[in-house]
């Protein structure tokens, strides 16, 4: 009702909006036309799955490889992007110097190449499409993706536009070998998020939880990846067990623990597995964080916060004798501890969450009576 077809102009200049192989426009008019839902059950049954079609050939993209490898010689195109979601953040709000209020939102996406791969977006409908997916269980056909190379982070990243047309479980033989691929890389514990914080500096962190308040929140958003304070014990802590128990040299690539004599990662999903051998080798300890309303267990607290947290290297930690170990442990273990958390949805422990440790140090009294008395009310 009031909507008009119009054939498109080769001539004119298209940049504000998205390419479609359709040689028609159709105009709708906030004023003058009228949008509803098809209430025909049998005619939404047939259209619907035209929503899993790609707008462009379905086997003309770039691999996430192929964009890391030309760099910055891609800064500024506008390309096609196969990959699927490995986890979605919040979006941050923001006001403009003339006032004008706005959002970001960004998407870290994967493939069979790169475990991780920036996809940030501005507008608020991308916003809201991106917010309903689910990690790890969704591929994206993303047509029109602007690239750009992040000064910042010193990497490549891609942005949604007003061209952009994101197509959601595309329905291509393309997209569901990725999907296979993805379920195969999450399983294999390829894709277990990293020491990094994702944004979010441990000054930034304000959010103080208890322990149950950090269970529920994660009970309450399954999928959200979220970060909190929380002043609480360490009660758990095995330093003084064995040394390959506490410090793990992993494959820098895909984070597999190997072992330093082979010349060769031996996970079968590891990006790099016909490249050298490259080796990173830090603590990797399982902390249990307790307070009067629970335990969270399994935490990870890894280098480098772990030496921060430790107040030693690797080296000098190495060099202890049993005895020393204990008393570094006991140090740290049944004190009050002022934590800084990323607190990450996961199906492998019981209790369906985990806790990434960010910063943790021992706790000011005063502090913790002040914050912990304003949770109690």
């Amino acid at each position: 009702m009031g909507l008009e077809l119009a054939s498109k102009d080769p001539e004119k200049d298209e940049k504000y909006c998205p390419t479609t192989p359709s040689l028609y426009r159709l105009l709708v008019s906030e004023n003058h036309s009228r949008v509803l839902l098809c209430a025909d059950m049998d005619t939404a049954d047939r259209l619907l799955p035209l929503l899993h079609v790609p707008v462009k050939d379905p086997t003309d993209f770039y691999s996430l490889r192929d964009i890391v490898a030309n760099g910055q010689s891609l800064d500024g195109s506008v390309l096609n992007i196969l990959a699927a979601v490995r986890s979605i953040a919040e979006p941050k709000q923001f006001t403009t110097s003339d006032g004008r209020r706005g959002q970001r939102l960004e998407v870290k996406l994967f493939d069979d190449s790169v475990t991780s791969f920036s996809l940030v977006c501005w507008d608020r409908e991308a916003i809201q499409l991106i917010q309903t997916l689910v990690p790890k269980e969704t591929v994206l056909f993303i047509a029109d993706a602007k690239i750009s190379f992040d000064s910042f982070r010193n990497c490549m990243a891609a942005t949604v536009n007003s061209k952009t047309i994101v197509t959601v479980n595309p329905d291509t033989k393309e997209a569901d070998l990725l999907f296979s691929r993805a379920k195969e890389m999450s399983s294999s514990g390829l894709l277990v998020d990293d020491d990094r914080p994702d944004d979010m500096p441990v000054d930034s962190i304000t959010d103080v939880y208890t322990v149950n308040h950090l269970k529920l929140r994660a009970q309450e958003s399954p999928a959200e990846v979220f970060f909190g304070l929380t002043y609480s014990f360490i009660s758990k802590l095995d330093l003084d067990s064995s040394i390959s128990r506490v410090i793990k040299t992993k494959c820098a690539r895909c984070k597999y623990q190997v072992n330093e004599e082979l010349q060769s990662c031996t996970n079968p999903l590891c990006p790099g597995k016909d490249q050298p051998l490259s080796l990173t080798t830090g603590f990797d300890l399982t902390v249990d964080v307790t307070d009067h309303t629970g335990t969270l267990q399994a935490c990870s607290l890894r280098s480098p916060v772990a030496e921060k947290t430790l107040g030693c290297t690797i080296e000098e930690f190495t060099d202890l004798d049993d005895e020393q170990r204990t008393a570094f442990k006991w140090k740290f273990l049944l004190e009050r501890c002022k934590i800084h958390m990323k607190v990450i949805p996961s199906t492998k422990v019981r209790s369906g969450v985990r806790g990434m440790i960010l910063a943790c140090s021992l706790a000011d009294p005063g502090e913790v009576k002040q914050h912990m008395s304003a949770l109690l009310q």
